[in-house]
């Protein structure tokens, strides 16, 4: 009895001791290696979650061609900080980031985010037993974690004055949302925000009416962005355009009418570059309405079709040329942006 009794208890500790130091496999795997030094480095282990950054506009934040061509291919040097910065809990959270030397054509990597100042990992849960050994950083759902960029353009003092910040719903339930809607899957690495054309959808709405002379006017709101619209980087704007059209007229594949009157620009909202002294702010805020009357005679007695339009980059470029032009030589805004909303006021 007392042999049987001995190798039960040889079993447990056996097994205990396993569960507690891993399996040589696990063992092996934990060591990791010597030095985190890029993001290639988490694919082994986060194939999912690498692949879905990879196609985030994190990820490209170097080399995509708008931020290359605004930046005057990174002439200005101010825009290298949160375009390939170093670790966030290594600068400071809130802080303003500063730019890392090396592998700057990983953008906002993995390291910027997770990578601690010791050399080890962030993470929502400790696990010794695994390659990067990550330790637990309530942090990493915070505003502040986003703030070191993010509030550069003061997209985080936005948020903090809208209903969002009052339930504490903070950057990542808009932009890194559960994957199947659990925690159990882990966050989505996509990020999706200003690159999206459905998100952006989500956050305003607009209306067209006409008052009793017959002069037609729309109303675009910021319903649903926890902060102003558009936000962050200071090259997204938003157009409205106007047009007369036909009562009968076919809605194509873009959303809009196959055929009608020229385009006319009615509004812009954008916030301005600091260098650009002769423009005022129009960014809309959360809960804010603007009621815009379109006061060009021609607009009266017949159809008129509205449509907000989103754009990443301040300017249109020619379709046939690709050189920027003048709103004014603007003939077809969607030869250069994305149908946000549209809205045909009858007469």
């Amino acid at each position: 009895m007392r042999l049987v009794f001995g190798i039960i208890v040889l079993i447990a500790a056996t097994w205990f001791f396993s569960a507690l130091l891993g399996t040589p496999e696990e063992t092996a795997s934990a060591q990791g290696p010597a030095e985190w030094v890029s993001s290639q480095q988490c694919a082994e282990c986060h194939e999912q979650i690498y692949n879905e950054w990879k196609e985030s506009p994190h990820a490209n934040s170097w080399n995509n061609e708008d931020v290359r061509v605004q930046s005057d291919d990174f002439a200005n040097k101010d825009c290298i900080d949160c375009h390939a910065p170093r670790p966030v809990f290594e600068t400071g959270l809130g802080e303003r980031v500063l730019p890392r030397a090396a592998r700057r054509s990983e953008g906002v990597d993995c390291l910027t985010c997770h990578m601690l100042p010791d050399g080890g990992m962030a993470g929502t849960i400790s696990n010794p037993r695994v390659a990067c050994k990550p330790v637990t950083r309530r942090e990493l759902r915070r505003v502040t974690l986003c703030a070191g960029c993010h509030d550069q353009h003061k997209t985080v003092q936005q948020w903090k004055a809208t209903t969002f910040a009052d339930h504490r719903d903070g950057c990542m339930e808009c932009h890194m949302p559960y994957r199947d809607g659990t925690p159990e899957g882990g966050r989505l690495h996509t990020m999706p925000g200003g690159h999206y054309i459905e998100m952006v959808k989500t956050a305003v709405t607009l209306t067209g009416t006409k008052d009793e002379s017959g002069q037609p006017s729309v109303t675009v709101a910021n319903v649903g962005g926890g902060h102003a619209y558009p936000t962050d980087e200071r090259s997204r704007a938003s157009d409205l355009w106007w047009r007369t059209v036909s009562a009968d007229a076919p809605v194509g594949d873009d959303g809009v009418a196959e055929s009608g009157g020229e385009w006319h620009h009615l509004h812009r909202i954008r916030d301005p570059y600091r260098h650009e002294t002769d423009m005022v702010s129009t960014l809309l805020h959360f809960g804010e309405s603007r009621v815009l009357p379109i006061e060009d005679p021609a607009a009266q007695g017949s159809p008129v079709e509205v449509v907000l339009v989103y754009k990443r980059t301040p300017y249109y470029r020619d379709k046939e040329t690709g050189i920027a032009q003048h709103l004014e030589d603007v003939a077809d805004p969607f030869d250069d942006s994305e149908l946000v909303h549209r809205v045909v006021i009858e007469p």
